[in-house]
């Protein structure tokens, strides 16, 4: 229970913050720790069809700023992690991540085979917007994990969908590696003056939401 109620305090505390403080950054290790939490998050049939950029250079962001609804906290996060998802989930795709499985859990190819068909044949039944629309509702279970683990480590994040795709693509060379963007999260420590940060959370009441069966 006190494990819970430590969960939920850190959910309570975490907002879309809206003003950073400069003079902090976040440290390699935290860092390190987000970025794992993405790479475990989960996806359909494991085959993880999202990437992940981290966007460090200040110029870079400056240059992204004007297609964000020029929103302060692209350019005053200490990083900016645009999640994408892959234009390319092909036989390729499929073929690596078998590959993997096999060296990971020492087993034969010829012992995966039936699920590498399995694989192939359940995405050669979907049309592109099908397959698009999946790999995008992905990219948000992703955004869940990192949200959550910033919580949970005290690192304030503002995820942000007011942003031009395409121009983010261009400037970021996203296409060049087969990607998209889809959403954009800012993380770095809340500003003092943040007025948004001392605001109660609203939320309807869980007899609003939840219903039970």
């Amino acid at each position: 229970m006190k494990t819970q109620n430590k969960l939920i305090s850190q959910l309570n505390r975490r907002y879309a913050t809206k003003k950073f403080d400069t003079e902090k950054k976040i440290s390699e290790t935290d860092l390190n720790i987000l970025l794992e939490s993405l790479r475990l998050s989960p996806s359909s049939l494991w085959l993880q069809g999202r990437w992940f950029v981290v966007v460090e250079s200040k110029d870079v962001r400056v240059k992204l700023k004007p297609y964000s609804r020029d929103q302060a906290q692209i350019t005053d996060a200490s990083h900016l992690i645009v999640l994408c998802r892959t234009l390319d989930m092909g036989t390729d795709r499929v073929y690596s991540y078998i590959q993997k499985i096999a060296d990971v859990r020492w087993m034969t190819l010829d012992g995966l085979d039936w699920y590498k068909k399995m694989i192939l044949g359940f995405l050669e039944g979907k049309s592109d917007e099908e397959t698009a629309d999946r790999l995008t509702k992905q990219v948000y279970i992703s955004l869940w994990f990192l949200l959550s683990t910033s919580a949970q480590l005290g690192i304030d994040a503002c995820p942000m969908e007011w942003f031009d795709p395409k121009k983010y693509d261009e400037i970021l060379w996203l296409k060049e590696k087969t990607l998209t963007s889809c959403v954009v999260v800012a993380v770095w420590y809340r500003h003092p003056d943040d007025t948004y940060a001392s605001l109660a959370k609203v939320r309807f009441d869980k007899r609003d939401m939840i219903l039970m069966k």
